[in-house]
């Protein structure tokens, strides 16, 4: 299985904001959409990307909510492709301790991957083959 084809099932859509951004909204962006990361895109082009994790440091740090994204944000940001397998893919996530990957195709930001679409997609997988291998079993 390919990034591509967990997109097909998932979705696409990515949410954004820009480096200018606040942590307060980005805390909210956060709630309002039920998710553990964000893309900083400035100019069409993907700058950074900011996780709850990030913003608990920053704040343990002292920071407050009126920080911009570009204070906090992670710029040497890990992407992957639509071709890219799932299961190197599931492999280098644990390794690296990254939990949400950018899909980014001829520098274009076309989707995000996380850690739980990752395992989902392979248990279904599973899921799946375990099922066919049952009804060879029966026949």
């Amino acid at each position: 299985m390919r990034v591509a084809d967990l997109l097909k099932k998932k979705g696409s859509s990515v949410v954004t904001l820009p480096s200018a951004a606040t942590v307060a909204q980005l805390i909210e962006t956060l709630d309002d959409n039920k998710i553990g990361a964000v893309v900083v895109v400035d100019d069409a082009q993907v700058v950074g990307i900011v996780s709850e994790r990030d913003v608990v440091h920053h704040l343990r740090g002292g920071h407050d909510q009126t920080s911009t994204l570009s204070q906090l944000m992670t710029t040497d940001v890990q992407s992957v492709t639509a071709t890219d397998d799932l299961v190197q893919l599931a492999t280098t996530m644990t390794e690296r301790r990254l939990r949400h990957l950018p899909v980014i195709e001829d520098g274009a930001l076309t989707g995000i991957v996380s850690i739980g679409d990752v395992v989902k997609a392979r248990l279904d997988a599973l899921e799946a083959e375990r099922d066919m291998l049952e009804d060879y079993l029966r026949s």
